[in-house]
């Protein structure tokens, strides 16, 4: 099959002989995405960007990542916007408040108050990241690729059947997209196969972390390391997905 500027990506990643592909176009779109908010094109000096992130805000994750990418201006920007923003909602906020009261028959049951609408806000503030956000867009466009070239693809599906599998987190994603991408014929042939490669190279990395740890033994002290010399970092991927081992990503300057 021809390849298409929408199918790249994906070929990439199964060209990469990674332990999950979808944990490698993570990584991809997300430092694309750093590179598009702090990066030398500045776009966090655009207004929309930045209403764009005043809004969406970032989780915890991302802001130490932002902060060790090294953009301080950048940073600096973004925060003081979203900031004024958040001072602004939360004077609203704490204007419109009133604690929630407890009935006389929820305080012997041991019911606490309605909701705290305050509590509430702040959940909602912490619900959303942009660039989270962003690529939960993408990740979704990935998922249709990944079974258009299933389907369509017969070199894409030896790649698969020869891959490492995924990860145990896209693994699940893979799974529940795979209910509504494929019809009831191509679901019978699907899951046994992928349940079987998961199976395999769960194993190849359980046996992997092993030998690692038999090559503590003194007994083993010049055994050949085998695969086993990574199998930290994969062991980890394989359960959570990522890149435990991953240098800091920083700004290109």
């Amino acid at each position: 099959m021809k390849e298409k500027l929408y199918t790249i990506p994906l070929n990439d990643a199964m060209n990469a002989n990674d332990e999950c592909p979808f944990c490698f176009i993570e990584r991809n779109v997300e430092q694309d995405i750093m590179d598009f908010v702090l990066g030398s094109c500045s776009s966090y000096m655009e207004s929309d960007v930045r209403e764009a992130t005043d809004k969406a805000g970032f989780c915890r994750m991302h802001y130490k990542k932002m902060f060790d990418y090294g953009n301080t201006l950048g940073n600096g920007w973004i925060l003081k916007t979203h900031y004024k923003k958040l001072i602004r909602e939360m004077e609203e906020q704490f204007k419109q408040f009133a604690p929630g009261k407890t009935s006389l028959m929820d305080k012997l049951k041991g019911k606490p108050a309605s909701e705290n609408a305050i509590a509430h806000w702040v959940a909602d503030k912490e619900s959303t990241c942009y660039i989270c956000d962003r690529f939960k867009n993408d990740y979704e466009r990935y998922m249709d690729t990944f079974f258009y070239l299933y389907k369509n693809d017969k070199a894409f599906c030896e790649k698969l059947k020869n891959s490492k599998g995924f990860c145990l987190h896209h693994f699940g994603d893979l799974c529940a997209a795979a209910d509504s991408r494929l019809n009831d014929k191509e679901k019978a042939e699907f899951f046994p196969m992928v349940f079987d490669l998961m199976l395999t190279n769960m194993k190849r990395v359980s046996e992997d972390v092993d030998w690692l740890i038999e090559k503590f033994d003194y007994r083993n002290r010049d055994a050949d390391w085998k695969n086993s010399k990574d199998a930290i970092q994969r062991g980890m991927q394989k359960l959570k997905g990522g890149y435990p081992a991953d240098p800091i990503y920083k700004m290109n300057k």
